[in-house]
């Protein structure tokens, strides 16, 4: 009876001091903190440009083509007067209102469309 108690006395005498550890689990992770998220956190909201909603090409009254690309929020279009030509971003600050750039202006949706070009006047063009 002696032999046995000896083993179990001598477990219950080495448990004891792992009883008094503090066992929280400790999380391991493999990614470092990032330096720059504080500077992430105060930055300002990344604003994406517009999407191109409509590549259109018109035939104008003049018999003329151009080809325009319209942008979601109506509020700039890309305009070339040769298929494989130079493209000019017309732009305006509030939808409606006619899309301008260096002589150029045009008015209209992807149907139809209003266009003045430096040295030609204004004419409408059809899809």
């Amino acid at each position: 009876m002696k032999n046995k108690l000896l083993p179990l006395a001598a477990a219950a005498l080495l448990a004891f001091p792992l009883a008094a550890c503090d066992n929280k689990t400790e999380t391991v992770t493999g990614t470092a903190p990032d330096p720059q998220a504080e500077e992430l956190a105060n930055s300002t909201p990344v604003v994406l440009p517009p999407a191109m909603k409509a590549s259109v090409t018109f035939r104008c009254k003049d018999h003329s083509l151009v080809y325009v690309d319209f942008f979601s929020g109506d509020k700039q279009a890309l305009l070339k007067t040769t298929k494989d030509g130079t493209a000019i971003m017309l732009t305006t600050d509030k939808a409606g209102d006619p899309l301008t750039a260096d002589g150029y202006s045009m008015t209209g949706t992807p149907k139809a469309i209003t266009l003045a070009q430096p040295g030609k006047g204004s004419q409408t063009c059809k899809t």
